[in-house]
């Protein structure tokens, strides 16, 4: 007599109403979310968005405490200068490469923006150092633009649970985009990062404590630690 096999058949993506249900729990749980770089301004966080690749949050507000005390502005990083920025940032990883890119960044917004960060993807793309994802990260925060800046995080959790599976962060942040509720839009990137920090773990995501683990598409749910 022939077994049938009741395997569970992983979904290629989950429904636009599943998605919406999923934030508008997290939404529930958090419903102001906020980075968790520390910053003074739009420059600051900028800089800080900068030197958090490959680099954790804790690390770089660790680096950035004094440094930011004393140079809070383009033109004040630029008068401290690449060697005094490079100490300040030596515990960081790349610390040289950022440093550098920090005085230059800080060059062009004197030099073409008044000192100002501009709010456009452009010419934050323009900036030494500065790719999709940290102007992504910018255009949201201070400028209040539904922007999806995929991490490591959110990608995790947007192929784990099949909210938008993709190959690559850019297919990811396109199929977020794509079913995002506008209502949730502002603050979607925060709560899947958050997410996938504190909850949807790399090695051994925390599915017994998840809000979400009855609507998430993954099939090897950890199990509660004994």
């Amino acid at each position: 007599m022939a077994v049938t096999s009741k395997r569970q058949t992983i979904p290629r993506s989950l429904s636009r109403k599943t998605i919406e249900q999923i934030y508008a729990r997290l939404a529930a749980a958090d419903p102001e979310p906020q980075t968790e770089l520390n910053y003074t301004n739009a420059y600051t966080l900028l800089v800080a968005v900068v030197l958090s690749a490959q680099a954790t949050d804790k690390g770089v507000n660790k680096a950035t405490k004094a440094l930011f005390e004393i140079a809070n502005t383009p033109q004040k990083m630029l008068s401290l200068g690449e060697d005094k920025v490079r100490n300040y940032i030596k515990t960081i990883g790349l610390f040289r490469t950022k440093a550098k890119n920090v005085i230059l960044l800080s060059a062009r917004l004197v030099d073409h923006y008044d000192g100002e960060v501009p709010g456009s993807r452009e010419a934050l793309e323009s900036l030494a150092g500065v790719g999709r994802k940290t102007a992504n990260v910018v255009l949201n925060v201070v400028f209040a633009m539904p922007t999806m800046a995929v991490d490591t995080h959110i990608f995790r959790v947007s192929n784990r649970t099949r909210m938008a599976p993709g190959r690559n962060p850019l297919e990811v942040e396109k199929a977020l985009l794509k079913t995002l509720p506008a209502e949730y839009a502002q603050h979607a990137h925060h709560w899947l990062i958050l997410h996938g920090r504190y909850t949807c773990l790399a090695r051994k995501p925390r599915c017994w404590l998840c809000s979400i683990n009855d609507l998430c598409a993954y099939r090897e749910k950890t199990p509660p630690p004994d």
